[in-house]
């Protein structure tokens, strides 16, 4: 038995078109639909913690972090 994993997209028509390879030759299969959650729908999705330190004027490491704070502390004086 072989299995062969695509993802498509269900149009509004509810009709599913799916492209074989060409050594999936003519005959009787089984096909299985696997609903996705949404959250694995939107594959552009990018994870919250791929922002950190990269907005602009935003520190590389927590050192940076620590000596702006205290520029700031000494700046109050």
């Amino acid at each position: 038995m072989e299995t062969i994993r695509q993802t498509v997209e269900v149009k509004s028509d509810r009709k599913l078109e799916i492209n074989l390879p060409d050594n999936i030759n003519p005959g009787l299969f089984e096909v299985v639909i696997v609903l996705q959650p949404i959250a694995m729908r939107n594959e552009s999705q990018t994870s919250l913690t791929s922002f950190i330190g990269a907005a602009k004027g935003s520190f590389s490491t927590p050192e940076e972090v620590d000596q702006f704070i205290r520029q700031e502390r000494d700046a109050w004086k």
